[in-house]
């Protein structure tokens, strides 16, 4: 299954009717308000909303070591996606307001939990009414979901094997450049990128609109850096958000690839781990 799905396709699926799929609108600001006001303003027909911060991230703090999203615990995630009214038979299509970030967090989480039938409507909810896509502002009701979470369904680094993968197999890393070079660093205590980890900026995989570039290219531009189907391969950001845009943008491309969903915010919560600068891996 194509891990996207286009404005044009879910409209020409929403008009069948036969089997409607669960709309997920996960709006989200980085360092910002909730978007549960957004929401309210206006979402496609039956989505349903879910917090980033408040229901698919876990606690911060000490528990999180370090991360600034920690991945929330498989229970508390199960809940709130029966809340929506999540099936394990039912497919589920996420959307968020077109950076597709927090979209694809949510895509890797029930992808990691073992849910078989999910897509990130690709450029999101811009691309919706750019489309000529409707909203409204009333919030259905749904009935609960039997969604139950079973972690493990697709891999998931840790420290220790985001720092082992960079040195046998392929470790990139998808925040902006200037901050894998180390050159800026606005969010986490160190600026630098694991020793080994190759720049790959996800903001490339997308055009101006927010709409991924055609598999091919993805496939590519991930194959100039070592990424191909049957390699190891790896990724990582700044808190395991936009790590999970560019896992589905490989996804695309026809590339399976782990996540390290601690990422930059918890490699430098260990002042002991080493830290590379510059353009080259190191």
């Amino acid at each position: 299954m194509n891990p996207i799905i286009s404005a044009r396709e879910l409209a020409e699926l929403l008009a069948v009717g036969e089997r409607t799929p669960r709309l997920l609108d996960v709006r989200w600001q980085s360092s910002g308000p909730s978007c549960r006001p957004e929401y309210a303003a206006g979402h496609l027909p039956g989505a349903v909303y879910l917090d980033l911060e408040d229901e698919l991230t876990g606690p911060k703090g000490p528990q999180g070591s370090g991360c600034r999203h920690p991945l929330p615990d498989p229970a508390a995630f199960g809940a709130a996606m029966r809340r929506a009214g999540v099936s394990a038979d039912a497919d589920v299509i996420v959307y968020d307001g077109g950076q597709n970030w927090a979209a694809a967090r949510t895509w890797w989480l029930l992808r990691w939990t073992g849910h078989r039938s999910v897509r990130v409507l690709d450029g999101g909810l811009a691309a919706w009414t750019a489309a000529g896509g409707e909203l409204t502002d009333e919030v259905p009701e749904v009935a609960e979901g039997d969604f139950v979470p079973a972690p493990g369904a697709v891999p998931l680094l840790d420290a220790d094997g985001a720092a082992a993968l960079a040195r046998r197999g392929v470790l990139l890393d998808a925040r902006a450049a200037e901050r894998y070079r180390g050159e800026v660093e606005p969010l986490d205590p160190v600026a630098g990128h694991i020793p080994g980890a190759l720049s790959a900026p996800t903001t490339e995989n997308v055009d101006a609109d927010g709409v991924f570039r055609p598999a091919a290219e993805l496939a590519g531009r991930f194959s100039a850096l070592g990424a191909v189907p049957g390699a190891e391969v790896g990724v990582y950001c700044g808190s395991g958000v936009s790590g999970a845009h560019e896992v589905l943008a490989l996804a695309v491309a026809g590339v399976p690839a782990a996540l390290y969903a601690g990422s930059w915010s918890e490699w430098t919560a260990d002042p002991s781990r080493p830290v590379a600068t510059g353009a080259q891996p190191g």
